[in-house]
């Protein structure tokens, strides 16, 4: 490789590596600084919970054991204690590790269920007596429907929560929440709160922002499509005060979204925290009615609490396909996005999908999708790897340059580029193909790090069980920096094939003083991508690795069956320019 090619690949490399890094810490996030600006709803900073109010149950309630609803798509267990659920189990979507449905309420230290009420603005004091309930079912929907009566400032009103859960396989439900003064007078409280106070699960050890699991939130303004990301809080805590399409709380594979109606929620509470004794971070949103000043109050929200998947989410775009009639949620806007490169993402994805219903299995599709891109790239590609193997061809002729100019760079550069020059070949043409893949690359990226789909896709047994995450063929009992505790053999094939690609491209036409850089080239950007990679999703090393093998496979066969022949064109003008010169000297 001459100085400019060495050149080139390295700032191809250090774009890719940059706009890697940079989508998957901004682009799938998402995030944007949520400040108040004029004309503008925001989330604005809120410093305290704000008062509560002191409510205690007239009566005790007969029966405080939980019991459990099951529909297509839940199995949920609701407990008559704050007329809450204490477990929303996926029965379609299972742990990778143990097969058991996926639990959706991960409860903290303080033991909160989801959907316990607070009355006034505080959130410190939920109402947790025990409710009286009884269920009603109908073709579509089962309901359970918990109330109570609670007195407060000298007067009595009653609280009823209701819970109505389609039977189909549909993963958002409805809760109503009923205040009603017991004499018809004003209600004690002007204000209560309904949280979804867990952490969602599935159950994590530590999150991460790069290829592990994550819980980001969002929220989107009423009347609006587009997401918006709370990535600013004060003392753990942040408040949206207009009215809310959405809010919600996400991870890599599932979600819980609160969609208040209209007016339900006055404002919406957005809560994270670390340092939990039972889990390390918990996220949990709040829809706020205030200003209430009348006998009685009904509000109704609704919640998705299910998979990432826009199958499941778009449609309640369409009134006609969820039991609920909804329309135009937008509630796809929570899946995540490679943003500018999307389209392409959404096409990739389209065409992993028809190889996988061809060969149902995601290894197998990836491998095509490689091939397919391999393939569509051939044209650039082939320029690429021709335009090596007519730098190694001119290796005689480079060497005498660089033996005739080795006292003065700046001439022997100048002799190089004229060479390249009259020879036709482009320096650049090597690592063109490295730029045209880099948007290519970023939305598989994004696509292979986060595709639903590959979530416990099994591709080889006993090596690959699961594309989503790391293939760890053994764990350490100690802790490596930068790396962690497993052992994955697959970075290692990928950067062991990196390394034999690079070697392979080496041309004669590198000088002496560039040796140095012709080893950074060939052993340290490897090594710098394994430690950037290492921990990256299976699915995602398997498609760079079996690039690399393609590329490798092509470049021997171009080296191979090419550069003799343009060795032998080479030598062939060199031999019409001499016998030009002879006949030209006889005359």
């Amino acid at each position: 490789m001459d100085r400019n090619t060495i050149i080139a690949i390295v700032l191809s490399v250090i774009v890719i590596t940059v706009g890697m890094t940079v989508n998957a810490v901004f682009f799938p996030q998402d995030y944007s600084t949520t400040q108040t600006t004029t004309g503008e709803s925001s989330v604005v900073e809120v410093v305290d919970n704000g008062e509560g109010v002191d409510v205690v149950a007239v009566s005790q309630a007969p029966d405080d054991q939980e019991f459990t609803v099951e529909t297509e798509a839940f199995s949920i267990t609701l407990d008559p204690a704050g007329a809450s659920v204490s477990s929303i189990r996926l029965k379609n979507h299972l742990e990778s590790s143990t097969g058991e449905p996926v639990e959706l309420v991960l409860r903290d230290s303080s033991g909160r269920n989801a959907f316990l009420l607070y009355p006034g603005t505080g959130l410190d004091d939920p109402i947790e007596d025990v409710f009286s309930y009884e269920m009603v079912e109908d073709d579509n929907v089962i309901s359970v429907i918990f109330s109570q009566e609670f007195e407060a400032e000298g007067s009595t009103f009653t609280i009823t929560k209701s819970f109505a859960f389609p039977k189909s396989e549909e993963y958002l439900f409805r809760v109503r929440v009923e205040l009603a003064s017991i004499d018809g007078t004003q209600l004690p409280i002007d204000a209560y709160s309904l949280g979804y106070d867990p952490q969602i699960g599935p159950y994590f050890e530590e999150l991460s922002n790069n290829y592990g699991e994550y819980r980001r939130m969002f929220y989107v303004e009423a009347g609006d499509d587009k997401r918006r990301n709370i990535t600013d809080f004060e003392n753990g805590q942040a408040l949206y005060d207009e009215p809310i399409g959405w809010a919600a709380v996400a991870g890599k594979y599932f979600t819980v979204i609160g969609v208040p109606d209209d007016d339900a929620a006055s404002y919406t509470r957005f809560h994270q925290s670390t340092g939990d004794s039972e889990i390390s971070q918990t996220n949990s949103f709040y829809f706020t009615r205030s200003g209430i000043s009348s006998a009685s109050v009904s509000d109704m929200y609704s919640y998705y609490a299910g998979p990432k998947l826009s199958s499941t989410l778009a449609i309640y775009d369409v009134a006609n396909d969820n039991t609920f009639g909804f329309t135009d949620l937008h509630l796809d806007e929570v899946l995540d996005s490679s943003s500018w490169l999307g389209w392409l993402q959404t096409l990739l994805k389209w065409i992993l999908n028809i190889f996988y219903r061809l060969i149902p299995n995601y290894g197998v599709a990836i491998i095509l999708l490689t091939i397919l891109v391999k393939l569509i790239l051939q044209p650039i590609s082939k320029k690429g790897m021709d335009s090596t193997a007519k730098m190694s061809a001119l290796g005689p002729k480079v060497k005498e340059l660089q033996d005739k100019y080795a006292d003065d760079p700046n001439a022997l550069n100048a002799a190089m580029a004229k060479l390249y020059k009259e020879e036709g070949i482009s320096p650049m043409g090597s690592c063109i193909p490295m730029l045209i893949q880099f948007p290519i690359f970023i939305a598989l990226y994004g696509l292979l790090s986060t595709h639903y789909e590959l979530r416990g896709a099994m591709f080889i047994p006993g090596w690959i069980p699961d594309l989503s995450v790391p293939d760890t063929v053994f764990t350490l009992p100690f802790r490596i920096p930068l790396l962690g505790n497993g052992i994955h053999l697959l970075p290692i094939i990928y950067t062991a094939s990196m390394i034999f690609s690079m070697k392979i491209t080496q041309t004669t036409s590198t000088q002496t003083g560039q040796q140095g850089m012709m080893k950074f080239m060939t052993y340290g950007m490897p090594l710098i991508f394994f430690f950037i990679l290492y921990n990256a999703p299976s699915g995602l090393l398997l498609y760079w690795t079996v690039m690399n093998f393609i590329s490798i496979i092509q470049q021997v066969y171009v080296n191979k069956k090419k550069t003799r022949k343009y060795a032998d064109e080479i030598q062939a003008r060199e031999e019409a320019k001499v016998n030009k010169y002879k006949s030209r000297k006889r005359k």
